[in-house]
């Protein structure tokens, strides 16, 4: 794979916000410090930098994927710290603002992609990886040109500007760009991205025969993918599967890569307040870190990093005045409640049936009158189940509370502690030993 030409000449290495490294280092989780692997840590440099995203996701998520899952997921023996995530002009940031600044060191208003406040572009880390000859790839379950990838590698004022993205990212010289959203990309930007050199996919058979490649491009939804529950019903590739695929194009690349992956639908979830759907989404982004933190252990150059944007939901470990968690509940779900209430006939006399069938959840009478009644069937059925496995919400938006950091390989030692999250994409340049600096 041939280096990048360097555009832009470097700019000098700047810190751009406080890192909250000396005592809260020392002080946080001695035995997080001295974690089963040392995770991953060789004191080396990190030729790559695999960046993750559970959109939405918190500590809480954290704890309740635990008791779903049965036992210890891969990330809690990766965890090294957590992250403040407000935003310039919030305490609760959205995706767009908290993105821009894991992405560029710098702070700004929510809706807005990698710009100021005052709509003066940043550089991002992507960007900075991409003038040192690194390869660069964004992978998503949303739209491609969402909020978190958008950050990586495009400048607008408004996330909601999805088509002015798409273009971008080819721009910037984007290698891997896998994810829905291909309504935003028309036939003459694929025919453009063909002339580059792309080979373009769209869907799992077509990106599972992916040979030999340099660039490529997988739009596997005209809008964002489908949710993990209801993927059986499509030919979409999972994010275990987009990741791998990802990896295996840009390792080609002798002078490194930088590569973007979220899991995007943990924070659509959270918005539903669909606790089903929340913790098998968590389930698939566990399947896609697994898949990287192996690439990582064989590669032995690579820093896997781990970090949710923000708390999406307010979700609880227990809830209603009851109990324990009851999230073996949540193991008998096949399906989103959107898809249920999809199920629906035209009165609803079918609620009790198609619960049953996608949930093994008996309703009373009280409950599926609530459904019959409701003014979106799909919220109450979440609620239904939610309070079946003690899974409580306190919002459909969301939060800001702090959210947790994990890190693995070369340079992991340097996320330990609590961080502002401007403070990530300097660790990581810090970690790649690149220069970095918002300024574009």
């Amino acid at each position: 794979m041939n280096k990048k030409s360097i555009k832009k000449k470097l700019i000098p290495f700047a810190v751009v916000s406080s890192i909250a490294i000396g005592s809260l280092v020392g002080s946080f989780s001695a035995s997080a410090a001295d974690s089963k692997s040392n995770n991953g840590q060789n004191n080396g440099k990190a030729q790559n930098v695999i960046f993750m995203v559970p959109d939405g996701y918190s500590a809480s998520y954290a704890t309740n994927y635990r008791l779903y899952k049965g036992e210890e997921s891969i990330l809690d023996s990766m965890l090294v710290g957590m992250h403040r995530t407000y935003s310039a002009n919030s305490e609760i940031t959205d995706s767009a603002a908290a993105g821009t600044a894991m992405a560029t060191g710098v702070k700004t208003n929510n809706g807005m992609i990698s710009t100021t406040p005052d709509g003066k572009e940043l550089k991002t880390i992507l960007e900075a990886a991409e003038e040192t000859g690194k390869s660069s790839g964004l992978v998503a379950t949303s739209t491609i040109t969402h909020a978190t990838p958008a950050v990586f590698a495009s400048h607008v004022a408004s996330r909601a500007n999805e088509a002015d993205i798409a273009p971008q990212f080819l721009e910037n010289g984007v290698d891997v760009i896998l994810g829905g959203g291909k309504k935003y990309f028309p036939e003459s930007l694929l025919n453009e991205a063909k002339v580059q050199g792309y080979q373009f996919v769209s869907n799992k058979e077509e990106l599972t025969n992916v040979k030999k490649s340099d660039k490529l491009i997988g739009l596997f939804a005209e809008d964002g993918m489908a949710p993990e529950l209801d993927r059986d019903e499509t030919n979409q590739p999972s994010l275990a599967d987009m990741t791998e695929s990802a990896l295996d194009v840009l390792k080609k690349d002798k002078d490194g890569f930088f590569l973007m992956v979220e899991g995007s639908q943990i924070d659509w979830a959270g918005h539903a307040n669909d606790a089903a759907w929340a913790m098998k989404d968590s389930e698939a982004f566990e399947e896609a870190v697994t898949k990287a933190v192996e690439f990582a252990k064989k590669d032995g150059n690579t820093l896997v990093v781990v970090a949710g944007d923000h708390d999406t939901g307010g979700m609880s470990v227990g809830g209603y005045g009851k109990g324990d968690a009851k999230l073996e509940v949540l193991r008998q779900v096949t399906a989103t409640g959107d898809f249920m209430e999809s199920k629906l006939n035209a009165d609803r006399s079918n609620v009790k049936d198609i619960i049953k069938q996608y949930t093994n959840l008996d309703l009373s009478d009280a409950e599926a009158e609530r459904i019959k009644t409701a003014k979106s069937p799909s919220m109450t059925i979440n609620q239904i189940v939610s309070e079946r496995a003690i899974v409580g919400w306190s919002s459909t938006g969301h939060t800001g509370t702090d959210v947790p950091l994990y890190a693995f390989g070369p340079g992991s030692d340097l996320f330990r502690g609590l961080h502002e999250n401007t403070d990530l994409p300097v660790l990581m340049a810090e970690a790649m030993k690149i220069k970095f600096s918002p300024e574009k």
